[in-house]
């Protein structure tokens, strides 16, 4: 269930990647949408005593802010996502804000250097491994949706692959008269002949899907195929899909995620699909999936996602259904050799067990045990956390497990090897300082690929062979930037409470500690989520090499340091998380490698909402803030798009002391008339199903009609990222650089 991982992570994480031929703008809200023709990505993300003082007085929120009575809202209006007025408003800020950053002098050149990185021929072709071939999918300037396209392993491997076009999105827009942005590929195991093709209209989480065989290279004729919805599809067997989607009215739970699984047979309506799994309406979601080993084991699983957090588990035995009694807070990764893994993400002793399998662990399940009493396990260790390497990654080949790791923040990797007197490992020969990322393995042989990269340090891919433990290099991108006169290091700032928050500094090695230096923070907090130094082309040309310094804070909320330091934050405690923020740049203000005239913040989708908060907790302690694809109606997200999945992050507002954390917390109701605050630019996007524009609009709304200055960017397509292209995600990385070079570098 690997793939389940990453999407409910995906859930939140947004994809703002970081890209650089001056075309014309991005469709923009309010504009004609032209039946969603319009053109269309990893994430990048991210005054002395006086200054420190003020900060740490108002690091805790107002007491009194909670419960009291909140005035009416004036822009529920804003929260009609195509309605004409809401358009109306975008329409006339995107001009008002584009006119202020495309005439500035830097922004045709980084508009230029941006989509020449985006665009470039030698960046990486990132794998996927299908069956013998190796498949990617390719975006440069005569694809702009893009190619899905394979060549042999031999090849791909070779200095200069030979490359055959299976799907063009292109194309298929064109003749479906659809943006089609592509959602990947789910492939039937054994071999991953065929496949449900996923298709997004604009970038929308929601997709429509199609069955493609392949070997051919074509749609299957009267094949399978689903209308668009917010959807889970994954195969049973070659005749067989199990399909969570929205089946009609009351059919899709309050985060409007399904709850209903259906089996469909090949060559009947999808009207006559039966139920196979039901969780409720309540819930975050549900799905079903069947699980395969090379050793021929099979187990279909089907999960009851409570909340963002919480699964109950059920797996089909000769009995029936029946729940497999596992922690709440964990997950399965796969089946191997007969072995069920699940990762735990609480301390868990099983019923009639001794032994307590502490959270962040890896751990085993005999399959012939679960099958016969679901509810009396007997795990063993696969891997356990210590007290400072913990779990990020868990990929299995056709006879191996690889798993990633963070030390100190440090990425590692190793090979785990089952056998009957349990599990052996050897570690991976990667560098230090870079992080480390499966990037694609293969369940019909024990080929797998790694990809490093760090902040200076442009991506290389590794070739390996886990059965055989042998790994070579494959290929690195050539350099994007003039990293030459930079260095990478770690510091350490106290928080609050005195937790030490470790944070990667990239700066000139010749930088002088004047409080000068012109430095843009960035974190995310949040989701378990884990930030790792990665290389950035368009951070790099547009910011570090004319001497910027750039800063990434690992504060509580995430998965840096395990479930530990996540849960450090959820709900009430999550003042904590910006505390960490704050301190980190305070910590830098300090030092006097900065300033607040010189400091600015970004952060995107939850590390938008970070922003906010930092904006009206901390008006004095930056002088520039992106605000990107944000939530930060807090007293209204669970009724936005996707939001009432996130209950289990942020808390509710129907728990009493939940609502009034979050109104004290809450940026749009935190706003306050006649405060200095620093000039944010805010972006998303009309198509963002997923956090929705709503915050963002209502959060300018709220500026403007405190007469606050403000910079604004609501594009139509792209979802919950910075474009649904390499050229639009090229210009929202320029405006954004060029915003913060005016704000920052000026006088």
């Amino acid at each position: 269930m690997v793939q389940h991982r990453s999407l409910w992570l995906a859930t939140l994480f947004v994809t703002l990647g970081l890209a650089g031929l001056v075309l014309p703008p991005r469709a923009r809200a309010g504009q004609q949408d032209a039946g969603q023709t319009a053109s269309q990505a990893q994430a990048d993300t991210a005054s002395q005593a006086q200054a420190d003082t003020a900060s740490a007085a108002s690091s805790q929120p107002p007491e009194d802010a909670g419960m009291a009575a909140l005035p009416a809202d004036k822009y529920l209006w804003m929260e009609d996502q195509h309605g004409s007025r809401a358009l109306a408003w975008v329409r006339d800020e995107d001009a008002r804000s584009l006119r202020v950053l495309e005439s500035d002098p830097h922004y045709a050149s980084f508009y230029a250097q941006a989509l020449r990185i985006t665009e470039s021929p030698t960046r990486l072709p990132t794998p996927e491994q299908h069956g013998a071939e190796i498949y990617n999918l390719w975006r440069d300037a005569g694809h702009v949706n893009g190619i899905y396209r394979k060549a042999s392993l031999i090849s791909y491997l070779s200095d200069h692959p030979v490359w055959q076009t299976v799907i063009d999105y292109d194309a298929l827009g064109r003749q479906d008269k659809v943006n089609w942005v592509a959602h990947g590929l789910n492939c039937l195991y054994p071999g991953d002949r065929y496949c449900m093709v996923a298709l997004s209209s604009g970038g929308e989480d929601a997709d429509s899907q199609r069955e493609l065989d392949l070997r051919s290279g074509q749609f299957v004729r009267g094949g399978f195929v689903l209308s668009r919805s917010k959807q889970d599809v994954s195969w049973e067997d070659k005749d067989t899909l199990l399909i969570a989607r929205d089946w009609g009215p009351g059919s899709m739970t309050t985060s409007g995620y399904p709850f209903i699984v259906k089996r469909w047979r090949r060559g009947t309506p999808l009207s006559s699909a039966q139920e196979a799994f039901r969780g409720e309406a309540s819930d975050m979601s549900a799905s079903g999936e069947t699980l395969h080993d090379a050793r021929k084991h099979s187990l279909t699983v089907f999960t009851r996602r409570i909340s963002f957090f919480q699964t109950r588990t059920f797996i089909q035995t000769a009995a029936g259904l029946q729940e497999l009694k596992i922690p709440a807070r964990s997950q399965i990764d796969g089946l191997l050799d007969g072995r069920l893994l699940v990762e735990i993400n609480e301390d868990w002793t099983p019923e009639g067990q001794l032994q307590t399998f502490s959270r962040g662990s890896l751990l085993e399940l005999k399959l012939s045990q679960v099958l016969k009493d679901p509810s009396s396990l007997k795990p063993a260790i696969v891997f356990a956390p210590t007290a400072d390497e913990f779990l990020q990654s868990v990929d299995l080949t056709r006879s191996r497990v690889l798993i990633t790791t963070l030390k100190h923040v440090q990425g590692e990797a190793y090979i785990y090897s089952p056998s009957i007197l349990g599990w052996s490992h050897r570690e991976l020969p990667v560098p230090q300082n870079v992080s480390v990322q499966v990037v694609s393995t293969s369940d019909s042989d024990d080929n797998f690929f790694l990809e490093l990269n760090g902040f200076l340090t442009p991506p290389s891919l590794l070739f390996g062979d886990a059965g055989q433990g042998t790994l070579r290099n494959v290929r690195s991108e050539p350099a994007q930037f003039d990293a030459a006169q930079d260095v990478v290091e770690q510091y350490q700032a106290t928080s609050r409470d005195g937790t030490q928050i470790p944070y990667f500094i990239v700066h000139p090695k010749q930088m002088e500690l004047n409080g000068a230096n012109p430095t843009l923070l960035t974190a995310y907090g949040g989701f378990q989520v884990s930030m790792t130094p990665s290389y950035s082309g368009s951070l790099g040309k547009l910011w570090l090499e004319p001497g910027g310094v750039y800063v990434l804070a690992n504060i509580r909320g995430g998965g840096e340091f395990g479930p530990a330091w996540h849960e450090a934050g959820l709900k009430t405690h999550r003042q904590r998380i910006y505390d960490d923020f704050a301190a980190v740049g305070e910590d830098l203000i300090a030092r006097r490698i900065t300033s607040p005239r010189r400091l600015g913040i970004m952060g995107g989708s939850n590390g938008g909402l970070l922003m906010g908060v930092e904006m009206t907790q901390h008006p004095d302690l930056w002088h520039a803030v992106a605000i990107m694809v944000p939530l930060l109606d807090m007293l209204r997200y669970e009724k936005i798009d996707a939001g009432a999945s996130w209950v289990g992050e942020y808390g509710s507002v129907s728990v009493p002391d939940e609502r009034a954390f979050l109104a004290r917390i809450s940026p749009y109701n935190q706003l306050k008339p006649g405060v200095d605050y620093p000039e944010p630019f805010i972006f998303t996007s009309t198509k963002d199903d997923r956090v929705g524009p709503q915050h963002a609009r209502k959060f300018a709304a709220k500026m403007e009609e405190y007469h606050e200055p403000f910079l604004y960017d609501e594009i139509v397509e792209g979802g919950h990222a910075a474009g649904a292209n390499l050229k639009e995600q090229a210009q929202t990385w320029a405006l954004t650089y060029t915003y913060f070079t005016k704000m920052l570098e000026g006088k």
